[in-house]
This record gives C-alpha cells, structure tokens and sequence, in this order.
C-alpha cells in the first residue's frame, strides 16, 4: 500500500488493477479514492479475464457492478486484460494515454460559457431561501487537472446535487473519461 501510494504521488495516470476472480475489494475502493482526492487519471484495468467464467453478458454485467460501488465517480474505463495470456495489453496503453490527453485538455472559456450558458438557462440553479442564484461565467482554471470555476451571486448556496449535474454536464460535452473533474462556485 505504502509503494502504491508514492507511486500514485509521482504519476499522472494510475493504473488500478483489479482481480476478475475475487473483485473489487476495500483495498482497491481505497487506493481507488485517494487517486480521485488527489486528481489523478485512472484506467481500471480487470486481471485475469481468462479465468473467470463468463456467460453472455458476464463483461458488460461485471463493468456495471463494478462501476456502481465506483459511484459517484464512474466514469472510468474499464478494461478486461490477462496478462499471462498477454490480452489487451496495448489497449489498456492506449486507454491509458487518451486518459492522459483528457486530463490535460483545456477549453476556452468562450467556448465553455456557450455549452455551458445554454446547459444552465434549461436547469437553473434551485433558489435559496428566496434567494435566486445567477451564474454569470464560466472559466476553467490554469491547474493541471480539470477545473472550473462557476462565478455566481451567492456561491454558498449552490446544492450538491447542483454541482455533481454541472460535473455530470462538463463530462458530457467535454469528453473527460477517466479524469476526476472539480467544480468551484466563486463570488462575482
């Protein structure tokens, strides 16, 4: 764990191996985690595919469970490889790099506040107390991971749920699979 935790500090993409046989365990979910807090790229890659026993849709079933004890954060590719049989090796790479052009992909902020504007006039903020909450711009800000900074009237007041739709919305339009994507709410 302590190996897995210095490496994860010097990477951009961390590579989560998993056993298709005993699953995703709470040592997995943790390392899992931490990668998330710390903003990392995560590919999820399955050992053992060859093992396991595999019915019709024993793939894309084993992908939706493991994705759903993910949650929130389930926007993670998911790949199935044997590396004693060497399957899937290079697409895991693949994946792995794609990963890493997403984390790093800026946007322009006019471009951002187009997508965006039209995605928050259809599903205003909820108001508070009264108090109706009016996001003005949007502008991603200059770190090395995804991050976007939302410039509201009452930026403490904006829900959870809110914020995870405007995560879920960035995702959609941007394409940011695999990459953990922070939402801010600032004062303008």
């Amino acid at each position: 764990v302590m190996r897995a935790i210095k490496a994860m500090e010097e990477a951009d993409i961390c590579f989560i191996m998993l056993d298709a046989v005993d699953g995703l365990e709470m040592q997995d979910l943790s390392i899992f985690s931490l990668a998330v807090k710390r903003n990392k790229g995560i590919v999820v890659l399955v050992n053992k595919w060859d093992l396991a026993t595999k019915e019709t849709n024993t793939a894309r079933d084993f992908e939706n469970a493991l994705k759903a004890r993910l949650a929130p954060f389930n926007d993670v590719p998911v790949i199935f490889i044997s590396a004693l049989e060497k399957q899937r090796i290079f697409k895991a790479i693949d994946k792995g790099l794609e990963v890493w052009e997403n984390r790093k992909r800026k946007i322009k902020t006019s471009t951002l506040n187009d997508i965006m504007g039209e995605v928050i006039e259809k599903n205003p903020p909820p108001s508070h107390r009264g108090k109706f909450i009016k996001i003005k711009y949007i502008t991603q800000l200059p770190v090395y991971y995804p991050a976007f900074a939302f410039f509201c009237n009452y930026p403490k007041h904006v829900k959870e749920a809110y914020r995870n739709f405007l995560e879920n919305q960035l995702r959609k339009h941007f394409d940011f699979e695999g990459v953990p994507v922070s939402v801010f709410f600032r004062q303008k």
